[in-house]
């Protein structure tokens, strides 16, 4: 199997590696997969790893315990509210938008409710540029944004980004039991 090693170094990270990725070596670990999918997953199987097909994307999940359920549970909560602020900076955030840094900081600085949003998403940040900065970090090591053009400061959103999409479509909100975990 070609790339399994390139691959493994991506996946097991918890990154994701998708189809319409900025990077031509991560197209090709895309395609790879998909051309041989079921021999990759018995492959990662061996070792501890699912291999997961997403909607133009592949990560890896793992059987856990309920104790690290409810840790990546606490976790997600995070990635709702990034997902929040994203979706309020530009509705059609999603697979392919491409944004900038400057972009956003020019919408918070005219738009309270991003604004607001922001002041939430990381508590130790006081100032815009600091949170952007970190919310960049935070998508691109998960594989959900990449650097298209350095020179302009082009991020593109992978097809990956469809994973916080569905995990959030999958949520069923019960009235009263807001602060409630499990």
């Amino acid at each position: 199997m070609k790339y399994s090693k390139e691959i493994f170094d991506i996946l097991s990270k918890g990154s994701f590696i998708s189809m319409n990725s900025v990077s031509q070596a991560n197209r090709a670990y895309f395609d790879q997969i998909e051309d041989d999918f079921e021999s990759y997953r018995e492959y990662y199987e061996g070792i501890g790893f699912v291999l997961e097909s997403g909607n133009g994307y592949f990560y890896f999940s793992r059987h856990e315990q309920r104790v690290n359920a409810v840790d990546k549970l606490l976790r997600f909560c995070d990635w709702i509210d990034r997902l929040d602020f994203l979706k309020t900076f530009n509705s059609a955030f999603g697979s392919g938008f491409v944004f900038t840094k400057a972009k956003i900081l020019e919408r918070i600085s005219c738009d309270m409710e991003l604004k607001d949003k922001a002041v939430k998403l990381y508590a130790d940040k006081k100032v815009f540029a600091d949170v952007i900065d970190r919310l960049t970090d935070d998508l691109m090591k998960a594989g959900f944004v990449e650097l298209e053009n350095d020179l302009e400061g082009l991020y593109k959103v992978t097809s990956a980004f469809h994973y916080l999409d569905e995990l959030v479509n999958c949520l069923n909100i019960v009235e009263g039991a807001e602060n409630e975990i499990p």
